[in-house]
């Protein structure tokens, strides 16, 4: 049986206030405001999402508009938290004290409205009935399903544990009852979002239908949740007229949509001579743009791409953030992404392939297809027919919508290189090659401060040497095959994982165990196991000075703290280094 199946109705398990006699009356004092935070944090993560398949992947959304689906996140996100707060609480079948001040806040959150007493009880009953029959996978699966989301996945395991830990130990202690519930709702995400995400795989047609039926099935769960206590007309009345709000603002005009891709791309770790080359086109672009306006003849330029790079380079978030770059210099309309693969494009059967892309490039019009892969299309020294339609397909449609559609062509660089150069066609029409190259240890590094800076962990000393030893031996042992970016985003899921199952048990709960990893979350395979921590803090390491860029080495004990250069007295963080 599943734990849910295990719990009792809600009103055989919660017990009113008087009846309770253990512990404190209110939550530890540090709960509270993490408490808040990571309601805050649940409901920025669903709207953010929300609106990035909105904007970017309308083609997912079926049966309802853009503004219902970003509708339909924000009362998933609701259930959610109601789901974890109800089956943490009455693990032991009562409420005590602190964790009803905690459902005091959450209703606060969810509603608007501060409820106390009678209603807040009555409240409780009708939410906790009504999640009943909800599964915690079907609260999230989008993030499992919908492939966009994937990289939205530790983001969303750390929330939910964050908030059951807050809500099992709010008044300082942690039962077996409460420690299992933990445990078993860290096993559940385990299960079910600790997979391989089909956009890494190369399944995209796969994964496109995958993401559909999430979106059906998500907006049946978030019809489900109703404030309907004798304050229900108020809540709802709050709620809604916060989302009329929300959907009243108005959307950026195309200076600001350009200026924020171009600060979304700069803020990308490394990639610095992909940078300058869209830097240097969307500079071409704004000079003929200029000319026009003055009557003077434009150069034409193609503008579909080769992106030549291993995997988990940032290819697919490069090219997102072209759409937008040109839709803000008004070339593209939408400057959406859609992503396919050869299973995309081409058909099992005669007569299907033609159809097959053209639905594809039909759903990139006024913004970018992305073929990832794109020499499979045509296989070498072999009679494939049904790729060579596909392509021929394709570039009929890049030449009939060649002011509507910009194509980029991705995947491994030698592979590539032959496709081009056996394919006439191709080559003439893809003047724009962008080289995406390995990840350096530091990147590596400082790809992994960002998650945890996002999802608020910190990086002591000795979790930094262990990373960059660790990203060390994955990056000189690495081939073609190499993660490069989802190896650093494996291994941070993998750390928030150890980091729930350390403190499952600890009691009382803070602030710092909730947020500081231990060199014992980060599994390196690689790394030897009889190197003590006091010894891997002593190794040294090389850091360039940001003011006079001279070399200094630092001991690991001083990684993240602030050093002086002995060359220009300049101080700084050494935040990362090269191992010496």
């Amino acid at each position: 049986q599943t734990p849910d199946s295990r719990l009792q109705t809600p009103d055989s398990r919660l017990q009113t206030p008087d009846s309770l006699t253990r512990m404190s009356s209110s939550p530890q004092s540090s709960s509270v405001p993490a408490f808040r935070a990571t309601l805050s944090e649940c409901r920025q993560l669903y709207g953010s999402a929300g609106r990035e398949i909105a904007d970017q992947f309308p083609e997912l959304i079926l049966g309802g508009s853009p503004r219902e689906f970003v509708e339909m996140m924000e009362e998933l996100h609701k259930a959610l938290l109601v789901k974890i707060y109800t089956r943490v609480a009455q693990a032991d079948r009562r409420l005590l004290p602190a964790q009803l001040e905690l459902a005091t806040i959450l209703f606060e959150h969810l509603w608007q409205e501060r409820l106390e007493g009678d209603k807040l009880t009555t409240m409780l009953r009708s939410v906790s009935h009504q999640v009943e029959g909800m599964t915690l996978y079907s609260l999230v699966r989008p993030f499992d399903q919908i492939a966009p989301l994937r990289n939205r996945v530790a983001s969303l395991v750390t929330i939910i544990m964050r908030l059951a830990n807050l809500v099992a130990k709010a008044d300082g202690t942690v039962t077996p009852n409460e420690a299992s519930c933990l445990r078993a709702i860290q096993n559940e995400l385990e299960t079910n979002l600790v997979r391989i995400p089909f956009d890494e795989s190369g399944h995209h047609e796969e994964a496109r239908n995958a993401g559909v039926e999430a979106v059906r099935s998500a907006r049946r769960e978030s019809t489900s949740l109703k404030a309907d206590s004798s304050a229900g007309e108020t809540l709802q009345a709050g709620s809604q007229s916060q989302q009329t709000a929300q959907q009243q603002a108005g959307q950026p005009d195309p200076a600001q949509l350009l200026a924020q891709a171009k600060a979304q791309l700069e803020s990308l770790i490394g990639l610095s001579s992909v940078k300058k080359e869209i830097d240097t086109l969307t500079n071409f672009l704004k000079l003929q743009r200029h000319r026009a306006q003055a009557g003077l003849p434009a150069t034409k330029l193609s503008l579909h791409m080769v992106f030549a790079g291993n995997p988990g380079t940032g290819k697919t978030t490069v090219a997102r953030i072209i759409g937008q770059i040109f839709r803000g210099l008004g070339i593209l309309e939408k400057g959406h992404l859609v992503e396919t693969d050869r299973s995309g494009l081409v058909a099992e059967y005669v007569g299907q392939t033609s159809p097959k892309t053209n639905k594809i490039v039909d759903q990139a019009i006024d913004g970018v297809l992305f073929i990832d892969e794109a020499y499979s299309l045509v296989g070498e020294g072999s009679e494939d027919a049904f790729g060579r339609e596909a392509l021929q397909t394709l570039l009929k449609r890049m030449e009939d919508d060649r002011d509507r559609l910009v194509v980029v062509m991705a995947g491994y660089p030698q592979p590539m290189e032959r496709l081009l150069q056996v394919n006439p066609g191709l080559s003439s029409r893809f003047n724009n090659r962008l080289q995406f190259e390995d990840y350096s240890v530091v990147d590596l590094c400082r790809i992994f401060e960002i998650m945890c800076r996002q999802n608020h962990y910190e990086l002591t000393p000795a979790v930094r040497t262990r990373l960059i030893l660790g990203f060390e031996q994955l990056h000189a042992s690495r081939d073609e095959r190499f993660g490069n970016g989802r190896a650093v985003r494996n291994t941070f899921e993998g750390a928030i994982r150890r980091l729930a199952n350390r403190v499952a048990d600890i009691v009382p709960i803070t602030t710092e165990l909730l947020t500081r990893l231990d060199p014992s979350d980060l599994d390196f395979e690689a790394l030897p196991d009889g190197e003590s921590a006091d010894e891997m803090l002593q190794r040294r390491f090389r850091v360039l000075c940001p003011s006079c860029s001279q070399p200094a080495r630092v001991r690991g004990e001083y990684l993240g703290c602030r050093v002086q250069c002995n060359a220009c007295q300049h101080a700084f963080v050494a935040e990362w280094g090269e191992p010496v």
